[in-house]
């Protein structure tokens, strides 16, 4: 069966590895045909050479993984042995072995989902990301009524903004250095700052400063010391991004004299809360549409890193259908 595989920074490699098969699973595990996956900015360093601490890094080289870094996918079950899905279901949610861009993929089926077959693959693999925005988002105080900022407007960061006007903030603020201005509006934004966040929480006045302020960058130090500072007096700072690093430095005495609250975390619950996002996307129809803007054939997938490694203003999520 095909596999891709990333033979140095910034290459993947097509390949041909053993089928997988239903003698392959263990207890709750599901065998998928590969419709389609999503590129998540966690698997960015990967495709750039970077070896460390990184999902699904196991310590061996990129090179030695088939199908990495790719942990978003939708599919067709072959086989199961998971109560709850059987073979011919459409499903959708994590490669739990972070190898999901090869044509059959085993996969923890509690970590799988139905997905409604109005959608398409490529926008069913959105499904994906928006559960870990609502999970991270139930985590979080009440937001109706409150200003939200979200540091980062990259695909995850347009989906926090998006569900922190459903869910009824006040104010949804969005920060990037990229000109994110055409597409803010249809994602709830009600300003768009287009600086980085260290210039744009340098020029802060205190009313101005945010109840909840949500880092969806990552893969950095510095931007979570800025969450903090941009939040207003007992307001909460979570931390969603990627942390590449086993120590992050924050300013303690901010923490206290403005009593906040940080929080960070990975989605847990992972079938009920995509099957929340599932509702969410019944429920607003037009999200799905307008998140996915570039969507490219499995055979181009090196096209399609490249292109979200670049600062390119009109894209959102791009996914790879097969």
């Amino acid at each position: 069966m095909w596999s891709y595989r990333i033979i140095a920074p910034y290459l993947f490699e097509r390949t041909a590895i053993a089928d997988k098969t239903a003698d392959s699973l263990v207890d709750r595990q599901v065998l998928l045909r590969f419709q389609a996956a999503g590129i998540c900015g966690s698997d960015l360093p990967g495709f750039r050479g970077t070896q460390g601490r990184l999902p699904g890094d196991d310590g061996r080289s990129a090179a030695e993984k088939d199908g990495f870094p790719i942990h978003e996918v939708a599919g067709e079950v072959i086989a199961s042995r998971h109560p709850d899905h059987r073979p011919g279901d459409l499903v959708v949610g994590w490669a739990s072995g972070f190898d999901g861009m090869m044509e059959r993929v085993v996969c923890d089926g509690d970590g799988l989902a139905a997905y409604d077959t109005a959608l398409t693959p490529a926008q069913a693999v959105g499904l994906q990301p928006l559960a870990c925005v609502l999970y991270a988002c139930e985590q979080l105080p009440d937001l109706s009524g409150r200003h939200v900022a979200i540091i980062g407007q990259g695909s995850i960061g347009l989906l926090f903004s998006y569900v922190a006007k459903a869910f009824g903030a006040r104010r949804v603020t969005g920060i990037d250095p990229i000109d994110r201005e055409s597409l803010s509006p249809a994602f709830g934004v009600d300003d768009a700052v287009r600086a980085t966040s260290d210039r744009w929480v340098s020029r802060l006045v205190p009313g101005e400063r945010a109840d909840v302020v949500i880092e969806a960058v990552g893969h950095q130090v510095a931007t979570l010391g800025h969450a903090i500072d941009a939040a207003a007096l007992g307001g909460t700072v979570l931390y969603f991004g990627v942390a590449d690093d086993e120590m992050y430095p924050i300013n303690m005495r901010t923490m206290l004299r403005n009593n906040l609250t940080l929080k960070s975390g990975v989605t847990l619950d992972r079938r009920r809360v995509l099957q929340a996002a599932g509702k969410f996307v019944a429920e607003h129809p037009e999200l799905l549409e307008t998140y996915l803007t570039h969507t490219f054939a499995v055979h181009q997938i090196q096209q399609a890193f490249e292109l979200a490694c670049q600062p390119v203003p009109q894209r959102v999520k791009i996914a790879i259908a097969g």
